[in-house]
């Protein structure tokens, strides 16, 4: 079966650059497939856009876990799989679909993804991004201006309002769970080339 490998951390504290790197270094040794956990939002399309965006997605209950579960195993299982969109735009689910195949390693990298127990029962291992909130923020920031075209006051607003409370109550305490945590982020190239030696070892118990 695949080795899944469970990547964690605050908003913006560079999960997703480690998980794409460790997915380009782990794929000459075997096919690796990607699951963010933002693309598992429930599907909200009833909702009107700005009550929408009153939801809260940093709470637990806004994702859709039973379909991330439901494609982890299917993958396990060799079925190919059609896996969400979300477009953060308008902050709905995708009419669009992607296909993943089946894979000898599985990523599955989200702010959550050590805040379900059934989740963590699945991974192998399990790495924490643990970056400054200051940076985090400003990282944020930046990213919702630029590519999901919200306001100043509107990131803001999030941030303060459920965020911030979110990661407090949710994400921190979850770091209790990891098996690694790394600083800084996609920055830390030791702890990159610790990790992705380490990939490659599961890839190999795998085959053998």
């Amino acid at each position: 079966m695949a080795k899944i490998i469970g990547i964690a951390g605050g908003t913006a504290s560079g999960k997703t650059t480690i998980a794409k790197r460790l997915k380009q270094l782990a794929e000459p040794h075997g096919k690796v497939a990607m699951l963010r956990l933002d693309d598992y939002y429930k599907d909200m399309k009833h909702l009107t856009l700005e009550q929408r965006r009153q939801i809260n997605f940093d709470h637990p209950d806004s994702y859709d876990i039973d379909l991330l579960i439901k494609h982890i195993n299917d993958l396990q299982n060799n079925i190919q799989i059609q896996k969400p969109v979300y477009d953060f735009v308008y902050s709905i689910r995708s009419d669009e679909t992607e296909l993943v195949d089946p894979s000898d390693l599985i990523i599955v990298e989200g702010i959550l993804a050590f805040c379900f127990p059934e989740l963590l029962e699945l991974f192998d291992m399990k790495i924490f991004v643990d970056t400054p909130d200051d940076i985090r923020f400003i990282r944020r920031l930046k990213r919702d201006m630029e590519k999901r075209g919200r306001t100043i006051e509107s990131v803001v607003n999030q941030y303060f309002t459920t965020v911030r409370p979110m990661h407090h109550t949710f994400v921190e305490p979850s770091k209790r769970n990891a098996d690694i945590i790394v600083p800084e982020g996609g920055k830390n190239e030791v702890a990159i080339d610790i990790l992705s030696t380490k990939l490659r070892s599961l890839l190999k118990q795998k085959k053998n």
